[in-house]
């Protein structure tokens, strides 16, 4: 296996594969230099090697997550499917907080990463600064209206008596500490847009490491914590972040990523700023549009009891265990897309956003095959109600199914953000989530009969939509003209 990666990357930068890789090229290296953190130009040399050195971190910092939304869902299903339930439903409501956050993310990876193409370190931290400034206000903003309106939120999701009494607390805090997942995503894409993948690595990986060990204490009442059941894992989460956030201000503040902010740079910028919601607004509706379609087929679930809604959230947690890393991969494709167009090369662009769908394909593809075969043994490690086994197994069954078509759609849309073009993902999911999937999902779903399996057909049949749609616009090439 070393010697076939070797040889594939070798290929790929156009190397004689007859001749051994040089030591600077091996794939052992790479993977080492990649994880280590690397300060090379990803406008020069072999693409495959500048995707190994963005897209290794970038995944290993994913896996992290994905690690999380298993083990967070693991502890929790001890408490029953009314704390599933109430999990499943208040992220619901957190992926709109999330909508903002990956929005404002997608427009300063654009700009930092043009930026830093173009040589220019400076007007870099001054796009960083102003995205850090914009997450400060909206998290605090959105923190304040979450913790008092929790579980009225709930209640409006269709959750039962039962969950929003399990659940309130959890609601709450979680909510009330979104303002953490603001500055997480937001600084992240500041180091990611710079090129500084394994910084980013190294903060989530804190971050929800400390989340781990905190939450079955937290819980379950282990040793001298107290046991706060499913509020436990919302104070968990919140104190994980917030670590997180710390040490990341730390890495500006120190200087040693390739981006330093100072406390005076941390000021309004005008014209900078209006660039920066120029290209964040596309991206928080591109998001927002897709995120209120999940909350839509939440509600659309709840329809069906409170074990469908935990059967769909098991099988959605585990879906997230894969398709995070795979998100990992395509984050690479942003700034590689971002960077080249900022040195004037949007054909190198564009050749690596193609080269890393590719390799997303290939991962992807193994996953589905996995998880088709092994769905009965993956789901029961959740939960062993035969009601919400078997939802779950179909859920992850049906949704596999796609797994191909996802994995080059979410490279493909990540290369329009890396471009600085939001406008385009925004309007390709209006119309395949809003005017497509929710109709279908209600029409299989309710309508035909299918129950939740209709809910599970619609998000295979139109994420597989987006990505055609999306790589046919993508080949038109219109976005290397995008101006940021």
């Amino acid at each position: 296996m070393p010697c076939r990666g070797a040889a594939a990357i070798s290929v790929a930068d156009g190397a004689d594969p007859t001749q051994p890789p040089t030591e600077g090229h091996s794939f052992w290296r790479s993977l080492r230099q990649a994880v280590a953190g690397s300060q090379e130009d990803f406008t020069e040399g072999g693409l495959s090697r500048a995707i190994v050195l963005l897209a290794v971190p970038m995944v290993l910092e994913m896996v992290m997550e994905s690690v999380f939304a298993i083990c967070d869902v693991f502890f929790v299903s001890r408490l029953g499917s009314d704390a599933v339930a109430t999990v499943g439903l208040t992220e619901s409501l957190l992926t709109l907080v999330f909508s903002l956050a990956i929005g404002l993310s997608m427009g300063t990876t654009a700009l930092v990463a043009r930026r830093i193409g173009e040589k220019d370190p400076e007007r870099a931290e001054i796009a960083g600064a102003q995205a850090i400034l914009i997450g400060l206000l909206t998290g605090v903003t959105l923190g304040a209206v979450g913790a008092l309106t929790g579980p009225a939120a709930l209640s409006f999701l269709g959750a039962s008596e039962e969950v929003i009494a399990t659940g309130s607390g959890y609601a709450r805090i979680l909510l009330g500490g979104c303002g953490t997942v603001t500055l997480l995503f937001i600084i992240n894409a500041i180091f990611r847009g710079a090129g500084d993948a394994a910084v980013a690595m190294r903060v989530l990986w804190l971050a929800n490491l400390i989340n781990l060990i905190l939450d079955p204490c937290l819980i379950f009442g282990l040793g001298p914590f107290p046991e706060l059941g499913v509020a436990g894992a919302a104070v968990a989460t919140t104190i994980g972040r917030g670590t997180g956030v710390l040490y990341q201000f730390w890495i500006l503040a120190r200087g040693t990523s390739r981006i330093k902010i100072r406390a005076s740079e941390l000021r309004l910028d005008p014209e900078v700023m209006k660039k920066l919601l120029r290209v964040s607004t596309g991206g928080i509706f591109q998001v927002l549009v897709a995120t209120c379609s999940w909350v839509a087929l939440v509600r659309i679930i709840a329809l069906f009891g409170s074990t469908a809604v935990a059967g769909y959230t098991i099988a959605i947690r585990v879906v997230i265990f894969s398709i995070l890393p795979a998100w990992g991969m395509a984050n690479a494709a942003a700034t590689l897309v971002g960077q080249n167009l900022g040195a004037g090369k949007p054909d190198r662009a564009e050749r690596s956003a193609w080269l890393t769908g590719l390799y997303n394909m290939v991962f992807l593809g193994g996953v589905a095959v996995i998880f088709v075969i092994f769905a009965d043994a993956i789901i029961g490690l959740f939960s062993q109600d035969p009601e919400v086994l078997a939802v779950g197994v179909e859920c992850l069954r049906i949704v596999s199914y796609g797994y191909l078509f996802y994995a080059l759609g979410m490279v493909v849309v990540q290369a329009f953000n890396g471009a600085g073009d939001t406008t385009t993902p925004s309007l390709i999911n209006l119309f395949c989530y809003w005017l497509f999937q929710i109709p279908l999902a209600y029409w299989l779903a309710v309508s035909s009969g299918l129950g939740p399996r209709g809910v599970f057909w619609a998000i295979a049949i139109a994420e597989s939509m987006i990505t055609v749609v999306g790589a046919s616009i993508f080949r038109l090439g219109r976005w290397k003209s995008r101006q940021v």
